[in-house]
């Protein structure tokens, strides 16, 4: 087995992720895609937020002056500021996939593909 097939998998695989990168940069300047936006990355830094929350769980701060309520309080304040900050650098991508489903639903809804209840969404 050569290596040849591999490459061509990669470049093509590349190429496709090249063009939605392309395809959202290009959905980001709209203005209806604004709100998507920050709903996307909302909903990356409340997801990492919750791994993360996950990860401290097991670090105990017993000692002198660690412990207590107002710790747990400012440990879920610090972890959800590292949520946002790590949803802002945009290097995970949870936010473009996000964003990109949410754009095909609004799309799908406003050419009646999807049914409503009868309430606004």
């Amino acid at each position: 087995m050569t290596l040849t097939g591999t490459n061509i998998f990669f470049d093509q695989a590349s190429a496709a992720f090249e063009k939605q990168k392309a395809m959202l940069g290009m959905l980001k300047n709209t203005q209806a895609s604004g709100k998507a936006e920050e709903a996307a990355q909302d909903f990356e830094a409340f997801f990492l937020s919750r791994m993360m929350e996950t990860m401290f769980e097991g670090i105990s701060t017993d000692g002198m002056f660690g412990g207590g309520h107002a710790e747990k309080i400012y440990r879920s304040m610090l972890i959800n500021e590292y949520g946002k900050a790590m949803a802002k650098t945009g290097t995970v991508g949870v936010a473009d996939y996000v964003m990109k489903s949410i754009l095909d639903m609004q799309e799908a809804f406003s050419q009646g593909n999807i049914p409503t209840s009868g309430k606004e969404v």
